[in-house]
């Protein structure tokens, strides 16, 4: 490899030809146009150029060929980067490919990504189901175990064309999306495929790769395009890591929402009643509910005040919001009488109508509404998964029309109720700021000013964050945060977007101090994300085994006999005057048999009536964790019910305080 000195003896010529990028330190380094992210390494330093695996242009990550520009964010990564697993999975997927068409020829290949926790290869003209996936398996043992370099290549676009002469998967890729008159190639022994990349250095790299599961999927998912054979793998770069993996997918599978929500009578989606479409059965709205009164409560601590709008609306209102030019494709359209409705995929432009309804003062702003508001969005029927992607889904939205001077308090408002979340269900989650996507509305200067109040909060905050170039909303920039759940994925949820563009296209205004009109700037925020993809995180999270606030059944009765059945119900009364929920266990089992289905419920607590506890007065307490308490006062247990309540804890822990 030839190394580019780039500082040495630079004529005038070579000055002009420069451009400067910007180091994960903040720190710059002018190197000359046309440098490659490795050529950036190298200037840094002979070791990390040498250990360049690939690297991240403005927090997207590329091959290490890929050149940089002018102000760009650079970070170099290594096999020791966060970001080298996905490197490697990207090269399974390879692997697992060749593997494939070593033992099937007659495979057509059309994309093979890497995932969150693996990879995917779609493939078509070849009859592939789970009793095949070990026989692949086997040839990628073979081929990790050669140690193939994975050698970069550039051809022209019509020599590509003519190696995928039969593949109209590829040429459709050649066609419609690889930029430029060249394009790259990733050849591993007699192997290739068209590839952007960035991949590892050889097939030996891959420390253990296994084949998961066979599934169907859509070209592009487009339930219009062709049904193609969708394989999952993951990688790790060792045995131990893979291990380790899949006994956390064993028990994510336990976890498994829809599972749970079966066994627990939560929720169900039941053909007849169309996908992605969920029904919220009596102990699933309970859940449900609670969360929406600890919201409300949140919003209005806050100073949000509620608001309702329709389902629905004239198309003439989502064309003003921009909503029609960019989300079209995926909103539920009716004809009315000749003219165009559709369902509302959003509930920002309602909002923004019901402020655009009266006069304001600079001294009435902000302005902050909160609805928990039904959308409807037409995802493909191959990306409908349980609660975790939906038709219809509520948003438990706010909507702020502020002051420029007030942006940064109301944003750190809203984080901190974000936050008040997380630490009462015992959430961790991970900061993110999603920067401008190539469909959006408003000029380049509104951008730039929008995100960069966003990464102020987040810096001036002391936030850790990463950047996700490109997943901006289509109004303006936004900081995720992703909840990370008791297996360590993480799922979407709260949200703060900063929007000066929506203001501008419904000519919201106030009255300024110096009498002038000005146009207020709207926050867009959620706490939960929307409450279905957040019940489904609480549901994995906890293992059904929800905190007691949140819990469908609280607290459960058993009586040992008949005799003391009566009793039963009377303590019953007395935790349902408390604002309890509580049922009596009056089926005709042994104790034993009430203990174990109790459990199997998931219920915080059991509460066993006797004989001596009739005659006491008192009762038996059983907590989830099998830990027992006799001869308790109803009172002094009905006191810590309703101070565990009141302070959300996570767990029960009646017997433990003692």
């Amino acid at each position: 490899m030839t190394v580019v000195r780039f500082r040495h003896c630079m004529s005038e010529t070579d000055a002009e030809a420069e451009v400067t990028v910007v180091l994960p330190d903040g720190s710059e380094l002018t190197v000359p146009a046309g440098s490659t992210v490795e050529d950036v390494a190298f200037e840094i330093g002979p070791g990390l150029g040498r250990d360049t695996v690939a690297g991240k242009i403005d927090g997207e990550l590329v091959e290490k060929h890929a050149a940089v520009h002018d102000g760009a964010r650079i970070e170099i990564v290594t096999d020791q980067s966060d970001e080298y697993l996905t490197v490697l999975r990207h090269s399974a997927a390879h692997v697992f490919a060749q593997a494939l068409q070593r033992l099937h020829p007659e495979a057509t290949l059309t994309i093979g990504p890497p995932t969150d926790d693996g990879f995917y290869y779609d493939v078509t003209d070849v009859d592939v189901d789970e009793d095949d996936l070990a026989a692949v398996e086997a040839e990628m043992d073979e081929i990790i175990a050669a140690d193939y370099d994975i050698e970069r290549e550039v051809r022209s676009r019509e020599e590509a064309k003519e190696i995928y002469a039969d593949n109209e998967y590829k040429r459709q890729i050649l066609d419609e999306e690889a930029d430029g008159e060249e394009v790259t190639f990733y050849v591993q022994d007699d192997w290739q495929d068209l590839c952007q990349g960035p991949h590892v250095e050889s097939t030996g790299e891959i420390g253990a790769a296994t084949l998961l599961e066979v599934s169907a999927a859509y070209w592009r998912g487009d339930e219009e395009n062709d049904t193609l054979t969708r394989v999952y793998g993951t990688a790790f770069a060792s045995e131990s890591d893979l291990e380790e993996y899949l006994e956390l997918r064993e028990e994510a599978q336990e976890r498994d929402h829809r599972k749970i929500g079966q066994e627990m009578n939560l929720f169900s989606i039941p053909t007849v009643t169309g996908p992605g479409l969920p029904l919220y059965h009596p102990p699933g709205k309970t859940v449900l509910r609670e969360l929406s009164d600890f919201a409300n409560e949140l919003n209005r601590e806050k100073g949000y005040e509620e608001v309702e709008t329709p389902h629905v609306f004239r198309t003439e209102l989502w064309k003003q919001s921009g909503h029609y030019e960019n989300y079209k494709d995926d909103m539920f359209l009716l004809d009315v009488n000749d003219e165009e409705y559709g369902l509302k995929p959003m509930n920002c432009p309602g909002h923004a109508t019901i402020f655009d309804q009266q006069n304001w003062s600079y001294r009435d702003l902000p302005q902050r509404y909160f609805e928990n508001g039904k959308v409807y969005r037409k995802e493909q029927r191959g990306e409908l998964s349980g609660l975790s992607r939906v038709w219809s889904f509520t948003i438990d939205d706010g909507h702020l029309f502020v002051r420029p001077d007030q942006i940064r308090q109301e944003i750190e408002s809203v984080i901190e109720m974000i936050f008040e979340v997380v630490e009462t269900l015992d959430l961790e989650v991970e900061v993110a700021l999603a920067t401008r996507p190539d469909k959006s509305v408003g000029g380049d200067e509104i951008w730039e000013s929008a995100e960069e109040q966003l990464r102020d909060v987040l810096e001036s905050g002391g936030y850790d964050y990463d950047i996700e170039p490109g997943d901006g909303a289509f109004y303006g920039p936004k900081i995720d945060f992703g909840f990370e759940d008791a297996l360590g994925r993480v799922w979407d949820g709260p949200t703060v977007q900063l929007d000066f563009n929506m203001p501008d296209r419904f000519d919201l205004t106030y009255t300024g101090e110096d009498n002038e009109e000005h146009q207020p700037v709207m926050i867009h925020r959620a706490l939960y994300g929307s409450y279905e993809r957040f019940f489904m995180v609480l549901i994995e999270h906890f293992d059904g085994n929800f905190p007691l606030w949140l819990a469908p059944e609280q607290v459960r009765i058993l009586p040992v006999s008949d005799e003391t059945l009566g009793y039963a119900h009377r303590v019953k009364n007395e935790l349902e005057d408390a604002g309890f929920r509580v049922e009596v266990e009056d089926r005709d089992w042994t104790v034993g048999r009430k203990i174990r289905a109790g459990h199997d419920d998931r219920l915080p607590y059991m509460v066993i009536v006797g004989d001596d506890e009739q005659e006491a007065g008192t009762v038996s307490v059983r907590d989830r964790f099998e830990n027992q308490r006799g001869d308790v006062d109803l009172d002094t247990f009905v006191d810590h019910l309703v101070d565990e309540r009141a302070e959300k804890r996570t767990e029960p822990d009646f017997v433990d305080a003692e």
